[in-house]
Order: C-alpha cells, then sequence, then structure tokens
C-alpha cells in the first residue's frame, strides 16, 4: 500500500510567505487536505499542528517542506527532527528548496540516502561552526573595545549642581526620593543609585540619613 503524502508549512507573525509555501507545495502534488499549517508569534514554538502531524506519519509516508528550516528552531533541532522522521518514523522527507535532501525512495537507491543523510550533516556542521565563530568575533571585539578604553553600557549621568541641597533635603527627611528625582530631572532608580554610593546612611521616615561619627574625647 502507498504511503500518504503530508506537506507542512510553518511561518510567524512576522513572515508573508505561508502563500509561497502552500502553492510549492501543490505543485508538487501535496494533496491540499494533506497540508498543515502553524502560525506561531516569533516567542514560543509550540508548533501544534506539527506534533498533530507527526503523530499521524507512518512507515512509507513522505513528508514535504519548503525549506530544512521548517523542521525546527536550530540545526540540531532539525538533526532530530530528520532522524525521528526517517528512522524511528521510517517516513521519507523531501526539501523542495534543496533536492539533494529527499529520501524518498522511489527512484533513489541507498546511496542516495546515505548523500541526504551527508548533507544534512553538512549543513549542520557549517551552521554551527558560523555560530562558534559570531559568538567568537563578539567576545573577541568586546574584549580589543574594552582595552582601548571603551565602555559597554548607558553612559553614567552626573550628578546635576543642584544634587547636594536636593541630598541634603533628602537626607533630612524634609524631601521623598521620587520628589528629589523629579526636581533633579532623572529617574527614581537613578537619583536612590546616587544616595546608594553615598557615604553609611541611617533610615528616616523619608529615606537614609547620614550618620555623624563624633570621635571619643
Amino acid at each position: 500500500m502507498e504511503g500518504k503524502m503530508y506537506g507542512y508549512i510553518r511561518v510567524s507573525t512576522r513572515e508573508q510567505n505561508e502563500d509561497r509555501q502552500f502553492i510549492a507545495m501543490r505543485n508538487f502534488g501535496v494533496p491540499e487536505t494533506q497540508i498543515v499549517t502553524d502560525k506561531q508569534s516569533g516567542k514560543d514554538f509550540q508548533r501544534p499542528g506539527y506534533k498533530r502531524l507527526l503523530k499521524k506519519l507512518k512507515a512509507g509516508d513522505t513528508l514535504v517542506v519548503k525549506s530544512i528550516d521548517r523542521l525546527g528552531r536550530n540545526y540540531e533541532e532539525i538533526l532530530d527532527q530528520w532522524r525521528l522522521i526517517t528512522k524511528v518514523k521510517r517516513a521519507a522527507i523531501v526539501v523542495l528548496d534543496m533536492p539533494l535532501l529527499d529520501t524518498q525512495q522511489e527512484g533513489r537507491d541507498l546511496t542516495g540516502t546515505l548523500i541526504a543523510d551527508i548533507v544534512l550533516q553538512l549543513l549542520s556542521y557549517v551552521a554551527e561552526t558560523e555560530r562558534e565563530f559570531i559568538r567568537q568575533r563578539q567576545a573577541e571585539g568586546i574584549a580589543a573595545a574594552r582595552e582601548r578604553g571603551v565602555r559597554f553600557g548607558r553612559p553614567r549621568l552626573d550628578r546635576p549642581p543642584g544634587y547636594p541641597g536636593v541630598l541634603a533635603r533628602y537626607t533630612s527627611g524634609l524631601l521623598a526620593s521620587r520628589q528629589a528625582a523629579k526636581e533633579l530631572g532623572v529617574s527614581h532608580s537613578t537619583f536612590l543609585r546616587w544616595v546608594r554610593e553615598e557615604p553609611v546612611t541611617k533610615s528616616t521616615p523619608f529615606g537614609p540619613r547620614p550618620i555623624e561619627i563624633i570621635s571619643a574625647p
């Protein structure tokens, strides 16, 4: 008994290629009723349609995707799905954008299947190597910049001229921290950080007050 042919389409809310994938599968001969689509927000990767499709796949069936990245978020996941479908489910995979990635047995011998596996492994290696290179270049670039004295993150704000007077009123309990920040034109968190950087203090109803240290006679 000839297996069934399924198509899988995955698009995010930022992508506009659902129709392109659908047309490519229809032209390949995938029945419209056998095409499953997942739309995801980009914040998650639940893919309920894909999970339902995996349960349907049986030995001898064929799964068609437009591109290899439809199977996973990264090449490690793609490899896992590839092995699950071809080795565990014993179904075939056809990647329309890469004719070499076609494990259908019709007109294809064991060598052809082996070539598809090798190509996928090579793609995985290249992708992972490139990610490592990018991380390495980023780390080297940051290290070199720090040696040149480049500081990362938001620049620290200088205390405005009116800061000492506002701080005195705040530490005396005459001014609340949010009002103090408003008068200085800075955020509440910035003002509190400035206060924390001051000498050791003790609490008052409105905030910290400097501790007066009296020397023993």
